[in-house]
C-alpha cells in the first residue's frame, strides 16, 4: 500500500501530466455536443406519462356544446363591437358582461416604460366563486384582448366569456375560476400576476381590488383565427427558461387526443414524423426559446410564481369548431378542479421531442456540465502551470552525489516540477477590469431609448473590438507581462465563466449550453508571438464575439439589431428576464480577458 501511494505522489510530479488537461478539455467539449444530439434517440429520451393519478385527464364527460354555440356567436358579435374602442370604453362593456354573468369584477390600470416606450393599459377580470369551495384556491383562465402575435383575439376572448357563463351554471366546482382579460399577451397578464402576489411596484401596478385563493393552474387562449382549425398549438416556454408541470401537457394532449380527437404539437412544428430529425429539431427549438428566456406568450409570467400555464393556439384549416376547443379547456379545468394539492410529481425541468417523449434532467444536465467542467478544468491546469519555475537549477557536485536511495528524491524535485512565486496583482486587475466593464452594456441597452438601441450597438461593437487592442497596449507599455500574468489572467477568467455556467445549467439548461459552445475557443487560446497567427485567431474570435452572434442572430430572425435589443430590454424591465446579465455580465468579460490573452505580448 505504500509503496502504491508513493508511486501515485510520484506520478504528480510527473510533467507528461501537465500535457493531458488541453486534451481532456476538448474531450468534455466533443462529448457534451455529442451528448445532445443523441437525446432524440430512443435509447435516451422516454414516453411521457401521467405521475398525479387525481388529475383523471379525460375521465369525465364533457358537456360544452349545443345551445353555447349561439352564446358563444352572440359574445362574438358583441366582442367585435368593441375593436375600435380604447381599453376603458372597453372594459365598461366587458363589466357589463361580466355582471350579467354573474361574476364578482375587477379593474387594474398600470403603466410600464422600456427602451423610452411607455407600455399603458387596463386589465378587467372576473372572478367565479366556487359553489363548494372556501375560496382558498383558484385555477385562471386568459383570453388577452391582442394575441401573441398582435392580432385581435376575437374568437378566445368570446370563448372565454362563453365558458365563464357555462361554468357559472356548473355546482361542481371546487376552486374559484378567474377570467382575465388584458389588453394584451405582454405586459397586461403580467402586471396582473405581480398585483396578484403583491409582488407589483405600486408606481407602476395598481393593486387587485378583490382576490380569491392560491393559483392553481392557468389556462391561456390565443383564438385570433376565424373559421375551423387542424390541430392546437400547445405553447409552455416560461420567462427564464422556467416550464411548466409535465403533467399539465400531459393530461391536455391525453385529453385533445383520446376525448376530443384534437392532434396537438409543440414549438411550431404541427407535421411530426417521430423521425429522429423531426424530434432534434423539437428538442433545439425549445432550447432556443428556453435560452432567450422571454415569454412566449400571456402564460409565461405565471410561471415564476409556481402557477402552471400553458397557452393554447388553434391552427390550420380543419374540422374542428369552437366547441371542440371549449371542450378540451373544459376537460382541463376538470382535472385541475380535481387536484388535491399544487402539482408536484411531475418533471419541472425537461426537454420534450414531441407530445409524447421528453428527456429528463437527469439525461441532458450532463451535456451543459461537460462544457462548464471543460472550463474548470483549464483554469485549474494554468493555476498549477503559473507556479512552476523554468529556471535551472545547479548541478550537485561529485562529492555531493546522492546515494543510490536518495536517487527518487533527487528526481521528485525536478527544476522542471518547482513551484515559483505568483503575481496576483496584474491578472486579477485585469480581470476585474473586464468584469467592470461589463455594467456599461448592461445598463445602456437596457435603459436609453430604442430609436438610439441601432447606432449605440454600433458604437459599442467598435468600442469591444477596441477595447482588446487598448488593454493589451496599455500592458506591454507599462507592465511588461510574462507569461505567467496572461496564464492567471485566462485562469481566473475561466474559472469563473466555469462556475457560472456550471450553476446557471441547473436553472436554464439551455442557455449555459449555448453560451458554453460558443466560449469554448475560449479555453485554447494564448499570447504567441508569430503575428500572422497572433491575428488571425483574434479574427476567429472576434466571429464568434457577443456583439458579432447578436448581430448574426438578427438577421437570421429577419429583424433589426434594434429590435432585439428592444425586446431584450423589455424582457429585462417588465419580465425580469436575467438573459442580459449571462450575455453581458458572465460571456462577454470573458470573451474580453480572452482576446487580451491573443493579443498579448509577453516581456522577453
Amino acid at each position: 500500500m505504500s509503496r502504491l501511494l508513493s508511486s501515485v505522489l510520484s506520478l504528480r510530479r510527473d510533467p507528461r501530466i501537465l500535457k493531458l488537461p488541453p486534451y481532456l478539455s476538448l474531450l468534455c467539449i466533443i462529448i457534451g455536443t455529442v451528448w445532445l444530439f443523441l437525446l432524440p434517440l430512443d435509447d435516451y429520451s422516454r414516453r411521457t406519462y401521467i405521475s398525479e393519478n387525481a388529475l383523471l385527464p379525460g375521465q369525465v364527460h364533457t358537456y360544452f356544446g349545443g345551445s353555447e354555440r349561439n352564446i358563444f356567436r352572440a359574445f362574438r358579435h358583441e366582442v367585435d363591437a368593441l375593436v375600435d374602442k380604447d381599453d376603458y370604453r372597453r372594459n365598461d362593456e366587458l363589466e357589463r358582461l361580466l355582471k350579467g354573468v354573474g361574476l364578482k369584477v375587477g379593474r387594474q390600470n398600470y403603466t410600464y416604460a422600456s427602451a423610452g416606450d411607455e407600455y399603458a393599459g387596463e386589465n378587467i377580470y372576473g372572478i367565479l366563486q366556487a359553489p363548494r369551495g372556501d375560496a382558498t384556491e383558484a385555477i385562471v383562465l386568459v383570453a388577452a384582448w391582442k394575441s401573441i402575435d398582435g392580432r385581435h383575439n376575437s374568437n378566445g376572448v368570446s370563448l372565454a366569456l362563453t365558458l365563464a357563463r357555462y361554468f357559472k351554471r356548473w355546482s361542481l366546482w371546487s376552486k374559484d375560476i378567474i377570467l382575465v382579460i388584458p389588453p394584451d399577451s405582454t405586459t397586461g397578464t403580467q402586471a396582473w400576476v405581480d398585483a396578484y402576489h403583491d409582488a407589483h411596484n405600486a408606481e407602476h401596478v395598481t393593486a387587485l381590488p378583490i382576490k380569491s385563493g392560491a393559483l392553481q393552474g392557468a389556462l391561456a387562449i390565443d383564438y385570433p383565427m376565424t373559421g375551423r382549425y387542424e390541430s392546437v398549438h400547445i405553447v409552455y416556454d416560461g420567462t427564464n427558461g422556467q416550464l411548466p408541470n409535465l403533467d399539465l401537457i400531459n393530461s391536455i394532449v391525453n385529453i385533445a387526443r383520446n376525448q376530443m380527437g384534437i392532434q396537438t404539437f409543440l414549438q411550431n412544428m404541427p407535421k411530426h414524423s417521430q423521425n429522429y430529425q423531426d424530434r432534434l429539431q423539437v428538442m433545439l427549438r425549445g432550447m432556443l426559446n428556453q435560452g432567450i428566456g422571454a415569454a412566449a406568450g400571456p402564460h409565461s409570467s405565471f410561471i415564476p410564481y409556481h402557477v402552471d400555464a400553458i397557452t393554447l393556439q388553434p391552427y390550420g384549416q380543419g374540422w374542428h369548431e369552437e366547441m371542440a376547443l371549449g371542450r378540451l379547456v373544459e376537460g382541463s379545468f376538470r382535472s385541475l378542479n380535481n387536484l388535491l394539492e399544487h402539482l408536484h410529481q411531475s418533471f419541472f425541468f425537461y426537454l420534450l421531442m414531441d407530445r409524447d417523449r421528453f428527456v429528463s434532467i437527469g439525461t441532458y444536465l450532463p451535456s451543459a456540465m461537460l462544457l462548464a467542467a471543460n472550463f474548470s478544468i483549464m483554469a485549474i491546469f494554468l493555476w498549477v502551470k503559473s507556479g512552476q519555475t523554468t529556471a535551472p537549477s545547479k548541478a550537485p557536485a561529485a562529492s555531493e552525489k546522492p546515494a543510490e536511495g536518495q536517487l527518487k528524491d533527487v528526481k521528485a524535485t525536478d527544476p522542471s516540477s518547482s513551484t515559483g512565486e505568483r503575481d496576483l496583482i496584474m491578472p486579477l486587475g485585469v480581470v476585474a477590469t473586464c468584469f467592470a466593464l461589463s455594467a456599461l452594456p448592461l445598463s445602456m441597452f437596457n435603459h436609453i431609448p430604442s430609436s438610439m438601441l441601432s447606432v449605440a450597438f454600433t458604437v459599442f461593437s467598435i468600442a469591444s473590438a477596441s477595447i482588446p487592442f487598448a488593454i493589451s497596449h496599455v500592458l506591454s507599455t507599462f507592465y511588461k507581462p510574462t507569461a505567467q500574468h496572461f496564464q492567471l489572467t485566462k485562469s481566473f477568467s475561466l474559472l469563473f465563466l466555469g462556475m457560472a455556467l456550471s450553476t446557471l445549467a441547473t436553472l436554464n439548461f439551455s442557455l449555459a449550453f449555448i453560451v458554453g459552445l460558443l466560449a469554448s475557443p475560449l479555453t485554447f487560446v494564448q499570447p504567441t508571438k508569430n503575428l500572422v497567427l497572433r491575428f488571425t485567431l483574434a479574427g476567429l474570435l472576434n466571429v464568434v464575439a457577443p456583439t458579432t452572434v447578436i448581430f448574426s442572430a438578427a438577421q437570421y430572425a429577419g429583424m433589426g439589431v434594434a429590435e432585439v435589443l428592444k425586446q431584450a430590454a423589455f424582457g429585462w424591465n417588465i419580465w425580469g428576464m436575467y438573459t442580459p446579465i449571462v450575455l453581458w455580465c458572465v460571456w462577454w468579460p470573458a470573451w474580453l480577458v480572452g482576446m487580451v490573452n491573443v493579443l498579448g505580448v509577453t516581456a522577453a
